[in-house]
């Protein structure tokens, strides 16, 4: 008897795993296919896009390397589609990004990733065990509102840590300020939007830090310099050789007075969105064009030539535009007195915007509202996860030269005479 129920037991194992394996098999082919009709919708869109001889630029670029997705029906090998730009400027290409497969958590399913990226998602903290099942299976059962809690206070508390902690032995040598608006709907009905003043840095080995993540008003001078002033006094006390940022921000005033030395960058992106939005759509592709050849010119004299052919060329019928551009002159192409291998890093806010640009958006619609800390913690933890694979920065030997106050002219290292 007892053999005959133990065989019994075997052919029901069986079946239930070999069931379990056409469950996993067609949920991997409706996942597989789900991200086909999605990157197919997304070359349709761009289906005009063409060189002079007729041959699409945006295409197909076979598959990123095969990674396994833990789902509710188990573990799913997935193959996304790759997506190609072939456009001559580099800043007119456009980059597929997968709405179904969030590229922020391409390479990890950790609860330290999930948890904060559903909370700005909208998820109610009494959904969070439905979600978290759906998404990583049987093994988030454990996962109560009281245990979500539990970890969001826990985080709480790494943040005010990580936000008291000593910076007497760090030196950036670039630092990355932007203002990151958040669409949650906050608890405090008299303030209910929030922004987040987040800080990056480049060490003298070229590792990109999370320097500061603050809740505070993205132009003012006050919120920015109360940030600058917390770092200098926890230790922060060398001058960063250079910083980045958007023109509207505050945070060049308080810069001005807590690093008076560090020189000054404004980021293209956002300098180039600002000039277009005082010009015809008409006029957007090729101006922005015309707005390449400055900050991709090969020496500074070139692209002082090519700012005023900019100015000389639309000054006269679009004079709110030319005035956006010519009043940070010397602080858009400051660039050029350091080395060439770093300039992709120092002409925009990039490090900051690909961080942030997948998280930042909350739905509106959720069963209540967020909280400010709360908001802000999951952002933190985010953005830590996030730093794990941030890569140096080109040509990072050149670092220390940098930080020695050795002279480069149009990228180049200048002998001492």
């Amino acid at each position: 008897m007892a053999r005959g129920e133990s065989l019994g037991q075997a052919i029901a194992d069986e079946s239930r795993s070999a069931l379990d394996a056409y469950v996993r098999e067609g949920a991997r082919q409706m996942l597989q296919a789900a991200l086909e009709c999605e990157v197919d919708a997304f070359l349709a869109e761009y289906a005009d896009r063409a060189d002079e001889h007729g041959r699409k630029q945006v295409v197909r670029n076979g598959y990123l390397p095969a990674r396994t997705i833990m789902t509710g029906a188990g573990p799913l090998e997935i193959e996304q589609p790759r997506v190609r730009d072939k456009s001559r400027h580099a800043d007119e290409r456009v980059v597929f990004t997968s709405g179904i497969l969030p590229p922020y958590l391409r390479k990890s399913r950790s609860i330290e990733e999930l948890v904060p990226w559903l909370y700005l998602k909208g998820v109610s903290t009494g959904d969070y065990p439905e979600a978290l099942q759906a998404l990583l299976g049987k093994d988030a059962k454990g996962f109560s509102p009281n245990v979500v809690v539990r970890l969001k206070e826990k985080w709480g508390q790494e943040y005010e840590e990580w936000s008291r902690r000593d910076l007497s032995d760090e030196e950036y040598v670039y630092i990355w300020a932007d203002g990151i608006h958040v669409n949650v709907r906050l608890e405090d009905a008299a303030n209910p939007k929030q922004c987040l003043l987040v800080l990056m840095g480049a060490t003298a080995e070229g590792r990109k830090d999370l320097i500061a993540v603050i809740d505070g008003v993205r132009e003012s001078k006050q919120s920015w310099q109360e940030l600058l002033l917390d770092l200098k006094q926890r230790g922060l006390s060398t001058p960063p050789k250079l910083a980045v940022g958007d023109g509207a921000l505050g945070f060049w005033a308080a810069l001005r007075e807590v690093y008076p030395t560090t020189k000054e960058q404004r980021c293209w992106v956002h300098k180039t969105a600002n000039v277009l939005n005082k010009m015809p759509k008409t006029l957007h592709a090729k101006a922005k064009s015309d707005l390449h050849q400055i900050w991709l010119a090969e020496t500074r004299d070139a692209a002082i030539k090519a700012f005023d052919h900019f100015l000389e060329k639309y000054g006269a019928k679009y004079e709110g535009a030319c005035s956006v551009l010519s009043k940070d002159r010397d602080v858009l192409l400051a660039f050029y007195d350091f080395p060439a291998e770093h300039w992709g890093h120092l002409r925009t806010t990039n490090p900051i915007e690909s961080t942030f640009s997948t998280i930042r958006l909350r739905h509106r619609r959720t069963k209540g509202s967020g909280s400010r800390k709360a908001s802000l913690t999951m952002m933190f933890k985010l953005a830590q996860s996030a730093s794990r694979r941030w890569r140096r920065l080109n040509g990072h030997h050149q670092i220390i030269l940098v930080l020695e106050g050795k002279v480069f002219t149009d990228g180049v290292l200048q002998n001492a005479a």
